[in-house]
């Protein structure tokens, strides 16, 4: 007897993905650099790299190091600005058939606010995702995510420049996810992605100079799953409104962890580096999982965790 297919759709919020796998913003270039490993399509949805309102340079050399279990960055948010995005990137991608959605920054509120109505012109721009892990140069340099009352008031100004379906990116450098999570339901998101990279440095003792020329850089890899992984759990706990996972998603079993912690999906980051398939292996080894325990659904699965008592 032929096995049923199971059902690998979600919702997050009014939008219905095909499944719970997407790129995470940064990791994925804008979508267009994978396509010649596989029909990005097949995801339930692309995060294309952060978009400014103007072209970014980034930061100088040098940008990445490789740790015991992952890695830092200080690429900077380079990326090609808004403009050229609309104009050059945006229709490739709707031509390839993908779910897409715009990961945007600001060093200004008004700049975050001038992007997400840029991209509200985008008929097939899926939902915009705020990075609010940026720093407010307004405010000396304080990230905008570093305090429920800042990511707040950036939330509110964004929600009521686009009609995009809003999410919006926490940083886990805070001392209550919870309470960021509560923070951005109650200013109009639809959904909250967590979590962001860990602030981190490295130095070389030769030299006794630091690796990155930034100095910190953000970890990310398998060395931080154990951290994303209580801080979603403990968001999906706080709100009522859909929860995206991030955070060391190397294979299709720390993608399910997340899941059954309440994730209404997961983006996977820095495995993509490290094997450009990664994404779309992790979608066909949810279904197989699903197939060999008999779950027909993923509404099925999600948000079981049995604790102990």
């Amino acid at each position: 007897m032929q096995s049923v297919t199971p059902d690998l759709s979600t919702r997050v919020g009014k939008l219905l993905l095909k499944n719970p796998v997407m790129s995470a913003s940064g990791t994925f270039g804008y979508g267009l650099e994978f396509m010649p490993f596989y029909d990005i399509s097949r995801l339930g949805a692309v995060i294309v790299k952060g978009l400014s309102l103007l072209p970014t340079p980034g930061n100088p050399p040098g940008r990445i190091v490789e740790t015991p279990a992952g890695m830092l960055n200080a690429i900077g948010l380079q990326n090609i600005g808004v403009e050229r995005f609309v104009n050059d990137v945006a229709p490739r991608l709707e031509d390839a058939g993908a779910v897409y959605v715009a990961n945007i920054y600001g060093r200004t509120i008004e700049e975050y606010e001038a992007v997400a109505r840029r991209l509200s012109d985008l008929p097939a721009l899926a939902a915009i995702e705020v990075n609010a892990s940026c720093p407010n140069v307004k405010e000396g340099g304080i990230a905008f995510g570093s305090n429920p009352e800042g990511l707040s008031g950036l939330t509110r100004r964004v929600r009521a420049a686009t009609q995009k379906p809003l999410w919006v990116k926490l940083s886990p450098n805070v001392s209550d996810i919870g309470a960021m999570a509560r923070a951005a339901e109650g200013a109009g998101a639809d959904a909250v992605t967590l979590i962001n990279t860990i602030v981190g440095m490295a130095v070389d003792p030769r030299t006794r100079r630091p690796m990155l020329s930034n100095v910190t850089g953000g970890l990310s890899g398998p060395a931080v799953k154990p951290v994303a992984l209580r801080m979603v759990w403990e968001a999906c706990k706080a709100v009522k409104i859909p929860v995206i996972g991030i955070g060391g998603i190397q294979s299709p079993g720390d993608a399910l962890e997340f899941l059954l912690v309440g994730a209404a999906a997961v983006q996977v980051g820095t495995a993509n580096f490290r094997n450009p398939n990664a994404c779309v292996e992790i979608v066909d080894g949810i279904r197989d999982f699903f197939v060999r325990e008999k779950i027909f659904r993923l509404d099925d699965y999600r948000g079981t965790l049995l604790l102990r008592e």
